[in-house]
């Protein structure tokens, strides 16, 4: 159970405006299996074999074992498939899309026999590290509980005087989610402090409506590019040094609508209820460094081992949101009146920008690879990062902390597996296959809690379960040009929650939320995706 401090006290205390969530700083934070169609084809555990250029950005160290210049590009296509089960409905959405997936070039130098430096190498290469590209939906009886409850909570402690002063989507200590509520009329402006039977504005005529989800959806585009500059060393042939400076480029859009309907208790509408729609950008910039290793510690044998380590990707952010809300609600005399709040009128037409500054996790790299004569080569690495030590920070420095203590709570480590094998059929045809596996980043018990006086709309979260990609290729290699055809299919499932669900408990002499999850509202979500790349180069 989760227990929140919502008192006047902590809302008067609070600094500058909550706005960046643990789940879309994950989202950030985590990348795809992408690059050239071979190291896709091989599950991308080619940290120790290097030789690749999207080892660049796992083991820079790979780059060290190139002996010739290499240019490439990959491209391909990507199907994916989102499917929502709520007990009695099934719902589906899709999205097919091109994708440019990276472009790179290595230079090779030899520096001679007979000084234990062997090669210099120096490499870059443009790759999609992460697409947000998702369509989701979803529908059904609620158990009872609805997304007023949380707007109540969200405005506990603030008295009518503060309402009728300031303007909600411009202060310091309003929570935009409350904001909505109070003046949609969807919690009473009387009573702040207490979550309502159901709404202000309830039947005269006794009825026992019940809240239902008319619908959800929601629509994420964008990605993550990251351009890598690397320096790598060949010393004898059998030790390896590289190092990566990563600059990342951040675009990431969410829309959601979300569509409470109130219902009597057989299911028949009432014509009463509401629709929020949130709209959402983050864009900006960020960089890292990757250090990496690979030793053939037995100068007879073909065994290699990879060490990698890589910094946080230190993210400069900007956050524009904006939002609007309809609700058609019964008044005192049982007639539908209709309310509309759109947060462009409270802030001349224009989004609320926030800038902010994001850390994300460690990166920690262990391969080991093995050949076998020229035909066979196999792959295996583990990778670590612990989420819960992603830190949070305003434009100017200092702490947020309900964010990163929110990352504490709510995030642990994840672990990833990969392995993959190469088979030379002929010197000039190779067949490839991979798999690998992330544990989950959240915990169980994880919740999308927002601060009281967040700037978020979009109450869902999604809790992701593990990651598993399968991959298959194939591959030419000629005198000079190579040609590469992967596949890839990702699947993950998760929990997915269109709020929290607030109660208030007694933790000694004060008063708390508990924020929970609210299970009777929960959709079980698969997401899958199959993607086919292709690589064409050229080495020299």
């Amino acid at each position: 159970m989760r227990k929140i401090m919502m008192t006047a006290l902590g809302m008067l205390v609070s600094v500058g405006v909550g706005a960046q969530t643990i789940y879309d700083a994950t989202n950030m934070a985590s990348k795809d299996l992408n690059g050239t169609a071979r190291f896709v084809g091989m599950g991308g555990a080619m940290g120790a074999l290097g030789g690749d250029i999207s080892t660049i950005g796992t083991n820079p160290a790979g780059i060290g074992i190139y002996r010739s210049n290499d240019i490439m590009t990959s491209f391909g296509y990507s199907s994916l498939d989102t499917e929502s089960k709520y007990p009695g409905k099934t719902l589906g959405m899709g999205r097919n899309h091109w994708n440019f997936d990276n472009a790179g070039f290595v230079l090779s130098t030899k520096v001679g026999n007979y000084t234990s430096l062997r090669y210099v190498n120096f490499a870059f290469n443009y790759q999609k590290v992460k697409s947000f590209n998702r369509n989701m939906t979803t529908a059904g009886d609620l158990g009872g509980y609805s997304q007023t409850y949380q707007m109540a909570a969200m405005t506990d402690g603030l008295s009518k005087d503060i309402w009728d002063q300031f303007n909600p989507f411009d202060h310091n200590d309003i929570g935009w989610l409350s904001a909505l509520g109070y003046d949609g009329y969807l919690i009473n402006p009387n009573t702040t402090t207490d979550i309502p039977p159901y709404t202000y504005y309830t039947s005269t005529l006794g009825r026992d409506d019940r809240p239902y989800l008319r619908e959800f959806r929601s629509k994420e585009t964008g990605g993550i590019n990251q351009f890598d500059f690397n320096l790598s060393l060949n010393f004898n042939d059998r030790f390896y040094l590289g190092m990566t400076f990563g600059a990342y480029d951040v675009n990431y859009n969410k829309y959601t609508l979300y569509d409470e309907d109130f219902r009597t208790p057989n299911g028949e509408a009432t014509g009463a209820g509401y629709e929020l729609e949130s709209f959402n950008k983050v864009t900006g910039s960020g960089f890292d460094v990757k250090l990496g290793a690979i030793l053939r510690p037995f100068e007879d044998s073909p065994l290699r081992l990879g060490l990698a380590i890589h910094t946080p990707t230190f993210y400069k952010l900007t956050w524009a949101t904006s939002a609007l809300l309809v609700s058609d609600l019964y008044n005192d005399v049982d007639e539908i009146v209709t309310a509309t709040v759109d947060s462009y009128d409270y802030l001349d037409d224009e989004d609320m920008n926030f800038k902010y500054k994001l850390n994300t996790p460690w990166t920690y790299n262990l391969s080991l690879g093995y050949t076998v004569g020229s035909q066979l080569a196999l792959g295996a690495e583990y990778e670590y990062k612990d989420y819960s030590a992603m830190k949070f920070q305003y434009s100017d420095g200092e702490k947020m902390t309900w964010e990163t203590n929110e990352a504490k709570i709510g995030l642990k480590g994840v672990s990833t597996f990969r392995i993959g094998a190469e088979y030379k059929v002929i010197p000039e045809f190779a067949l490839r296959a991979g798999y690998n596996y992330s544990s989950p980043a959240f915990k169980s018990n994880a919740v999308k809690a927002l601060p009281i006086n967040s700037i978020n709309t979009d109450t869902d979260y999604s809790n992701l379960k593990s990651l598993s990609n399968y991959t298959l290729g194939i591959g030419y290699r000629g005198s000079s040009f190579y040609a590469d055809l992967a596949y890839k299919y990702s699947v993950q499932k998760s929990d997915f929650y269109p709020f929290v669900n607030p109660v208030m408990v007694e933790d000694g002499d004060e008063e708390v939320w508990n924020y929970v999850s609210p299970e009777e509202a929960k959709t079980k979500v698969t997401d899958s995706r199959s993607q086919v790349i292709l690589t064409l180069g050229f080495r020299f």
